[in-house]
This record gives C-alpha cells, structure tokens and sequence, in this order.
C-alpha cells in the first residue's frame, strides 16, 4: 500500500504521518487550520479537503480530538467519505467513543470500504519515536493488510477484536493511567509532607513492586514542578467522560475513575486545562495545602 491519506495533523498526527513520508510511502495530507509545511517539504502531498485525500489514497488514516471530529472529517461536505470508492480502508487512530464508532464502521462498510478503529497510547514522545502501543478493532484480514503501516509508528500492535473494541481498550487504557497519575501524586504528596525527599522516595520505589512507567516520568515531572504540555489534561479529561458515560450504559460503578475527573475538573478550573495530565497532583496539593517539594 504506497498511497496512504493522512486527515489530522496534530502534534501527534505529524510526526506519525512523517514516518510513513519517510519510508516511502506516497501521503497525502489534509488538516485544519493548516498542514505543516515540514511534512511538505518532507514529500507529502497536500490536499485541499478530506474529500481530496480519499480520491487519492488507498487507505485513509484519521487522527483529530473528539468524536464530532472524526463524525465532521469522515461525513461532513467535502468530507472523507464523499471521495471513497469500494475496497479502500479508513482508518481512525483518534481516541473517541466506542458506540460512535460502531457506527462510523457501518457507513463506512456501506459505501463497500472496510473500517479500523486503531486509537493509541504513547503521547507525543511515543509519536515521534514510533513506540505507539495501537490497539485495533476491526476485521483481521484488513488488520494484516494495514499492519505494515503500523509497524512503521508503533511497537505493541494488537488486533483487540471487532470495531469498537480498539476504543473500548483504550478506554480502559485511559482509566489505568489517571488512577495510576493519582495514585504517584497520593504517595509522592504524603512522602514530602512527612518530610522525607520526594525525589529519593521515587528513587527508591523504582526498584520495588510499586515501579511503573507513570512514576518514572510523571513521578518526576512532579517532583521537579514540570508540567508543561504534553498530554493535555482538557484531554485525559475527555477520555474519562468517554469511560464514565459508557459505564453507566454498562451499568458498571468506576468510582476511582470519578474521582481523577473531579481532580482534573478542579485543575482546570485553576487554569490547568492545558498543563500535563500528571499535573493532577496540583489538585491534591490545593486540597493539602502543601506542594511536592515544599519544605515541611
């Protein structure tokens, strides 16, 4: 597959569409407001609408915020299904709601197209380095036909099952990461109030059973008071909504996971909507009145 479309190109979105530009691939690109002019000079193609992308390539990847983003760049006027033709294969690597995307997946099947929900953990470090986890729902055989794609942005590939459940893993993947955020601010917070380094305490706890990727990097963007943006709190917040609005379709209880959306609630309401999501724990820090690292 050597035409590739490429609609969304963000601060995830470029780097990966730069990978497949840099193996080879022919991509075309389309992205609002603007396609960055690196990516052009890189090789990509750019294209004037979503419509215009589809024309041209054989499989057609997405990867914008929120569910009305993808719903607007696959259906809206000028839109990606407007330049489909039967046997090409969209493929949506945005995080949004597993039930819309059982849906998406149907119209895109009706026009005789095949559909892959393929969302991804990583941030942007994972991005650029091509270390995505990708969790794919769909059928296998368009999963073994798009997965040379994915090997060239990601590392852990799995094919989770039908459409949707690429989306519901990553749900799930969404909860684990904010308990876990909360879980290293929780124990970070209560080590500096007792008064012991806090930087020493996530020294030590990285060598026991407590170790985790979250406290090697988040534990240490919280001791060092660096909560410049990374993965956007305004965007873990729209993940947990995901998770709480399916569970109460579900009629499962995931009281921990209201918990971390009423923390980043809060950080926002200070301001915070943009900071890093391991800038939870500056809500804990507010409900203590004590920062990380403040002397005791």
């Amino acid at each position: 597959m050597s035409k590739v479309g490429f609609v969304g190109l963000g601060i995830m979105g470029t780097p990966m569409a730069e990978h497949l530009i840099q193996a080879g691939h022919e991509v075309f690109l389309y992205s609002i407001p603007s396609i960055p002019e690196r990516l052009v000079q890189a090789g990509g193609k750019a294209c004037a609408c979503g419509k215009e992308v589809a024309q041209q390539a054989e499989v057609i990847i997405t990867m914008v915020p929120d569910t009305p983003h993808v719903a607007s760049a696959l259906f809206d006027p000028n839109g990606i299904a407007e330049g489909l033709t039967p046997g090409k294969i969209v493929v949506d690597m945005s995080s949004i709601s597993p039930i819309e995307t059982k849906e998406f997946a149907q119209k895109i099947n009706a026009l005789g197209c095949q559909y892959l929900d393929a969302p991804v953990s990583g941030g942007e470090v994972g991005a650029k380095n091509a270390t995505l986890s990708i969790m794919v729902g769909g059928g296998e055989a368009t999963f073994e036909k798009v997965k040379p794609l994915f090997e060239l942005m990601g590392k852990n590939i799995t094919l989770v099952g039908g459409n949707g459940d690429g989306q519901t893993a990553k749900v799930a993947n969404q909860i684990i990461v904010a308990l876990t955020i909360e879980a290293v601010g929780e124990a970070l917070l209560f080590a500096s109030k007792a008064g012991a380094d806090p930087a020493k305490v996530r020294a030590a706890l990285m060598g026991g059973f407590a170790s985790s990727k979250i406290l090697e990097v988040h534990g240490e963007r919280m001791v060092k008071r660096t909560f410049n943006p990374g993965f956007r709190i305004e965007l873990h917040q729209k993940d947990l909504n995901l998770a709480l609005s399916s569970a109460r379709k579900l009629g499962v209880s995931l009281p921990n996971t209201a918990t971390c959306q009423e923390l980043f609630n809060a950080c926002a309401a200070h301001g915070g909507s943009a900071w890093d999501h391991s800038a939870m724990v500056r809500a804990l820090e507010i409900l203590a009145h004590f920062e990380i690292g403040q002397k005791a």
